[in-house]
């Protein structure tokens, strides 16, 4: 387990380091909409991308996080969960939500500059880290190869991946239609994630790596998250927190076993 109060000083520094044009304030992560524009996001992620890693490099897997964000437009707003599951049977241990402005543009393809600010501060809120992030979103089966998880884990140096609910790029075989049957996602020769069935009957998911994982066990660690849904328990529980008509959760809020706490 990795105490945040270690690795808040972490992704400060290199969130500062990867976002050269950042306005930070020492309190609070902010994103200037107007320090970064779409056009140098995209040179951005092409650097950023290089220092991307699609090999398993962790130990023991103990903790397992979703990440989501939810969005509420008339106010411009998103709300972050973090939800910290035990990987062996799936049990919540602690839980951080975050509330911000939204200041970056809606761009398909860029949707980690919208989203990270709002996702980082909701990490500051966690006592315990992950061994792995699991993102509700791309890892590199995205049209530069760095989608959200891999801008979150090259971010915090934790291993990250994607699983996508449709697919941004890339094309695949049919899937079949038992629980953990999959095809590869390909784009052109480039294996850039799989097609997973997590449930017969309903639409397969995404799933890629983001940092400091493979495919093959990224593949794994989705299907042992998932249960009767489709999408891994990880990913429901950090949803649940995340929708904008839950009235009683607030910005700043963090849970921990079947407590909230502020």
């Amino acid at each position: 387990m990795k105490y945040s109060n270690i690795w808040c000083g972490r992704v400060e520094m290199l969130t500062a380091l990867f976002f050269e044009q950042l306005i930070m304030k020492k309190t609070q992560w902010h994103f200037d909409s107007t320090a970064i524009s779409p056009k140098e996001a995209v040179r951005l992620q092409r650097e950023l991308q290089q220092q991307v890693i699609v090999k398993d490099q962790f130990d023991t897997i103990e903790l397992v996080a979703g990440v989501d964000v939810g969005f509420d437009k008339a106010s411009n707003r998103g709300r972050a969960a973090v939800a910290v599951l035990r990987y062996d049977d799936l049990t919540l241990v602690e839980s951080a939500v975050a509330e911000s402005e939204l200041t970056f543009p809606y761009v398909p393809g860029l949707l980690s500059f919208r989203e990270l600010p709002v996702v980082l501060k909701a990490l500051e809120h966690l006592s315990v880290w992950p061994d792995i992030f699991l993102c509700d979103g791309q890892g590199i089966a995205h049209p530069r190869r760095f989608g959200i998880a891999c801008h979150l884990g090259c971010i915090t140096g934790i291993p990250a991946l994607g699983v996508g609910k449709s697919r941004l790029c890339g094309s695949h075989e049919e899937v079949g239609e038992e629980k953990g049957s999959l095809v590869e996602l390909r784009d052109g020769d480039e294996v850039i994630g799989a097609v997973v069935r997590t449930r017969r009957g309903v639409k397969p998911i995404y799933v890629s790596p983001g940092h400091k994982i493979s495919l093959e066990t990224a593949i794994k660690v989705v299907l042992k998250c998932v249960t009767k849904y489709k999408l891994p328990e990880t990913t429901r529980s950090a949803h649940a927190l995340s929708l904008f008509n839950t009235r009683s959760r607030t910005q700043g809020q963090h849970q921990q076993g079947n407590g909230f706490y502020l």
